[in-house]
């Protein structure tokens, strides 16, 4: 059975070596900010006394960025679950929008991320390569071979969303 919780204060070298294991670091870079994600609040869930997904976000000015979003059960709706708890625990914090990051390589988080209800709002061309001066561990080459070059936003407006 799959467990979805808080990540806690306590959690840090764990959820540290998950990033380090399956991101390079516990870096991420958006929009030219640096995150440290080892750092940030989020979910985890848990099956077995694993963590199988992780979701990490940042709340700035009522907008939420979804910093990383992993999960190594697909299909099963975690992400799904995963992404929810970060608008609800948004909307607590009065948040207006959620709002992410991908490249333009990672086709699964396009697809996974406007089924959820999220528009693509803006396409900074070349990003990735003034990414790369601040987070020299993303590669040239990402996801079936594509170059990655792009950084891709995408929000979901939650002010008009109740509950």
């Amino acid at each position: 059975m799959v467990r979805i919780q808080n990540i806690k204060a306590e959690m840090q070298e764990e959820i540290s070596q998950f990033m380090k294991e399956n991101w390079g670091s516990t870096v991420m870079v958006s929009k030219g900010h640096v995150h440290q994600l080892d750092r940030l609040p989020g979910f985890i869930a848990v099956e077995n006394d694993k963590i199988i997904a992780i979701i990490t976000y940042y709340v700035v000015n009522k907008n939420c960025e979804i910093v990383s979003l992993d999960s190594f059960k697909e299909k099963r709706g975690i992400g799904t679950q995963l992404v929810e708890c970060v608008i609800d625990a948004a909307k607590k914090q009065f948040c207006e929008k959620v709002w992410l990051i991908t490249t333009n390589d990672n086709v699964n988080a396009i697809r996974f991320y406007q089924k959820r209800g999220f528009t693509m709002t803006n396409l900074y061309i070349d990003a990735v390569q003034e990414a790369r001066k601040l987070k020299q561990e993303i590669p040239i080459i990402g996801y079936e071979g594509i170059p990655i070059l792009h950084e891709i936003e995408f929000e979901k407006n939650i002010c008009k969303i109740k509950g």
